[in-house]
């Protein structure tokens, strides 16, 4: 679900296995070099049900993980943080929530070494599911959380300190906004306590995934719309500027009359946008990974597609230090079994270069059945609708 490139110029992958481990699923955490080649493995969870969403190179040389466990905690799922060091070895690991669903999603260590994740609770807040904000020490403690939401379903999907040492949250909503659901932008202090929020969209249903701070202040999102594009009763790619103050500047919108679908994004080194995502409008089989470079505007430089016959998609990408882009997603077209971890290199034109490496993931073949694995994980951002 995640990959960053390593100080060593390597790629470190993070999400889920159903091969190893010890129980229904695990955590999973892949290092590789520079082509992709597999260094090392580790997975990690009980006897349950355990998944990894996010993942990070901490200033210690280690790693961060977040997701959510079955196995551990006091509810029904709790957010999962984990820390290992540089050779994917467990250090500590801790659990976060209270007796109903609670994960995290995201997580980034801080400017004072400590960590921020943000998911979405069950167990907290104000409706059915709130955005959850946890703020742990170096050693994954709590010092702080803070839920936000209304009497509807408020989800967080992405957290990134922020300049002023706060916080930028992007994720869905359907308490506040136009639509059934709007993209949901928060911005905290550094105690998370709300500044501002702003719901993004129209009048159908909209959402977002990823959310970076630019290099003029403002805030750059991706995500899926319902309300404009070309896809008529499917989505579009969801490519949203704002101000600092969370106001919008412009959109724009990828994909074709079927469904097309945006999970991540990063201002690239000319101030343009990297997205990645999955399309069913395009491409080689049932979906696609999805990759658009644009401009400072959202205007589409290049795009490209990837996969075979089967499920395709990208949930992850980095510009690299070459210049290019490494994305991570996960494939049914190719590798060993009924799915696995699919990792792309591109050059900064969106071309593939000769190196593709898959490690293996199984999930189910078909979308119906990827729908079913994705709700055992309760990962509601990979459900492909209206197929």
């Amino acid at each position: 679900y995640l990959i960053q490139q390593t100080s060593d110029g390597g790629y470190i992958v993070c999400g889920s296995t159903s091969s190893f481990g010890n129980g229904g699923l695990d955590v999973y955490l892949i290092k590789t070099d520079g082509n992709g080649i597999e260094e090392w493995s580790q997975n990690y969870g009980g006897t349950v049900t355990d998944g990894g969403w996010s993942i990070q190179q901490t200033q210690d040389g280690g790693y961060i993980i977040c997701g959510e466990t079955l196995s551990f905690g006091n509810g029904n799922s709790d957010v999962y943080l984990i820390k290992t060091d540089g050779l994917g070895q467990e250090q500590w690991y801790q659990t976060f929530g209270g007796s109903d669903l609670d994960k995290g999603i995201s997580v980034q260590q801080t400017q004072d070494g400590g960590y921020i994740i943000c998911g979405d609770t069950e167990s907290f807040g104000n409706g059915y599911r709130d955005v959850y904000l946890v703020k742990t020490d170096e050693y994954g403690v709590e010092e702080w959380y803070q839920t936000f939401g209304g009497t509807g379903n408020d989800v967080g999907r992405s957290v990134e300190q922020t300049d002023d040492g706060g916080y930028i949250i992007t994720g869905m909503t359907s308490s506040f906004g136009n639509g059934e659901s709007d993209v949901y932008l928060i911005k905290t202090d550094g105690n998370g306590i709300e500044e501002w929020s702003q719901n993004l969209g129209g009048t159908v249903t909209d959402g977002g995934y990823s959310v970076q701070q630019t290099i003029d202040g403002g805030y750059i999102v991706c995500g899926y719309t319902y309300s404009y594009g070309n896809g008529n009763e499917n989505p579009d790619v969801y490519l949203l500027k704002t101000d600092l103050d969370g106001v919008e500047e412009w959109y724009q919108t990828f994909g074709g009359i079927d469904y097309d679908d945006g999970r991540s994004v990063e201002q690239t080194s000319d101030g343009g946008y990297v997205i990645t995502g999955y399309t069913t409008s395009f491409g080689n089989g049932n979906s696609d990974v999805y990759l658009i470079k644009t401009d400072l505007n959202g205007i589409e430089e290049c795009s490209n597609t990837f996969g075979g016959i089967g499920n395709d998609t990208g949930h992850s990408v980095q510009q690299t230090i070459d210049g290019g882009y490494i994305v991570c997603g996960s494939t049914s077209s190719f590798g060993n079994g009924n799915s696995d971890f699919y990792l792309i290199k591109t050059d900064s034109e969106c071309n593939i270069t000769p190196h593709i490496s898959t490690i293996e993931l199984p999930t189910p073949t078909s979308k119906r059945e990827l729908i079913k694995t994705t709700n055992i994980l309760g990962q509601e951002n990979t459900t492909i609708k209206n197929q």
